[in-house]
């Protein structure tokens, strides 16, 4: 899809409510690594973003570089709608693909498993991530054990760990990349959760 494609695509699956993802707060993972976290100064972007509840616990917790991304203005609006206080500016509606700003830290929540996987999509991701970090940057998030199917229709799209290893090695080394023993119940053995640092 090119980019006025996936803008509609997306904004209407908000609009439809049809985003099986949402949990409606922020996943156990990633909640459990924020809270490890001791330097509030460091820059986090979180792209597909989507309605952004670990953006939220992070803004609550006084980490204030944070940046939420999407490609729909649709949940950047009921992000800022919940969190008025946040700065307009750290809301970043783009294509990650096109942006070009860097960061400490890149938040990733199951990004990877939502554009068609494709094997120059997911090149041109393990490349993208590995340019909007700083040398010294972190990626870190979850990302679905689940099979891959042959409908281009059923995001999210799954893999697993080996699938995603031979796009992340390419740019970074991995610290930790494993199955998940603190998902939710409905996730448990169907995510894994992984550190990366840029090589």
């Amino acid at each position: 899809m090119n980019k006025p494609e996936e803008q509609n695509y997306w904004t209407q699956r908000y609009i439809e409510k049809s985003t099986g993802w949402d949990i409606g707060y922020p996943s156990t993972p990633i909640k459990e690594y924020i809270d490890q976290l001791e330097d509030k100064s460091i820059s986090i972007l979180i792209p597909g973003a989507g309605n952004g509840y670990e953006a939220e616990y992070l803004w609550k917790k006084g980490f204030q570089n944070v940046f939420v991304m999407d490609i729909s203005e649709f949940p950047l609006q009921q992000f800022q709608e919940r969190n008025p206080d946040f700065p307009k500016n750290q809301l970043v509606l783009d294509d990650f693909f096109q942006h070009s700003m860097q960061y400490d830290l890149i938040l990733e929540q199951t990004f990877f498993c939502s554009f068609l996987p494709t094997d120059v999509n997911r090149s041109a991701y393990a490349k993208q991530m590995a340019l909007l970090l700083k040398p010294s940057g972190k990626l870190v998030g979850l990302w679905f054990d689940i099979p891959l199917t042959a409908d281009m229709e059923k995001r999210p799209f799954g893999g697993d760990k080996e699938l995603y290893l031979r796009y992340l090695n390419t740019h970074f080394k991995s610290i930790v990349f494993q199955r998940c023993t603190n998902s939710i119940p409905p996730r448990m053995d169907k995510e894994l959760f992984g550190i990366f640092s840029k090589k």
